[in-house]
């Protein structure tokens, strides 16, 4: 199964360090309903995430060709290719683009401050369904474990270990704070206010490391390289 963890932990990765996703936990945890709103945000990122595992693993999993240990099939491929195409050029705009320092912070910033959990979950859930990039991680994972054929109940268990590992910041940064609540005000109150302030850096970064790396792969993958 190293082939299949091979194209897997780069997936996991980039669907851990996309910053919204761990801003935005940290965010709710300083709301009003702090943990309970974060718990709820989380479990929506799950409910989409095993919901989309539900829906198109079968199909990606019925739709793959035969592999070997040689790569990844031609849609794991194809994915893959497409994931990092998006990354980069999701960087690239973003070295292009003139943040003004004394802009208004976006709507979606300030409405953390007073969401309720049912709220939050929707925004969890939803968030998923919008952001392409979160579509192809997911995709790219179940064309993985579709590709390497380990069969029920394997598929649906490495499919559940992902979805944790995809969440693994957001999850980690609400343990904290039910076990430390007093110490973790203050470290995930800094930590949100530095993924703020880096917020354009990390996206850039993200693109160059994981979009060249995603698109090296892919063609590879597809006999190209």
């Amino acid at each position: 199964m190293a082939s299949l963890w091979g194209s897997l932990v780069p997936l996991i990765l980039g669907s851990a360090l996309v910053p919204i996703q761990v801003m935005i936990t940290l965010l709710l945890l300083r709301s009003k309903s702090g943990r309970v709103t974060a718990v709820a945000f989380v479990a929506g990122l799950t409910f989409t995430r095993m919901l989309q595992g539900g829906l198109f693993g079968l199909i990606l999993s019925n739709a793959a060709p035969e592999t070997t240990t040689s790569g990844p099939g031609v849609i794991l491929s194809v994915v893959i290719l497409l994931t990092g195409l998006l990354l980069l050029v999701t960087g690239i705009k973003q070295v292009f683009t003139t943040v003004d320092p004394d802009a208004p912070p976006p709507k979606w910033l300030a409405m953390t401050e007073s969401v309720t959990p049912l709220k939050a979950f929707a925004i969890g859930a939803g968030m998923l369904l919008i952001q392409v990039k979160f579509w192809l991680f997911t995709l790219g994972a179940l064309s993985a474990i579709g590709a390497a054929n380990v069969g029920q109940p394997s598929a649906s268990i490495y499919f559940f270990v992902f979805v944790i590992l995809a969440e693994s910041l957001s999850i980690l940064s609400v343990l904290f704070a039910y076990v430390a609540p007093k110490k973790s005000s203050e470290v995930l109150e800094k930590a949100a206010g530095w993924l703020r302030a880096n917020n354009r850096l990390l996206v850039i970064a993200l693109g160059a490391i994981f979009g060249v790396w995603f698109i090296v792969k892919g063609l590879v993958g597809l006999g190209v390289l």
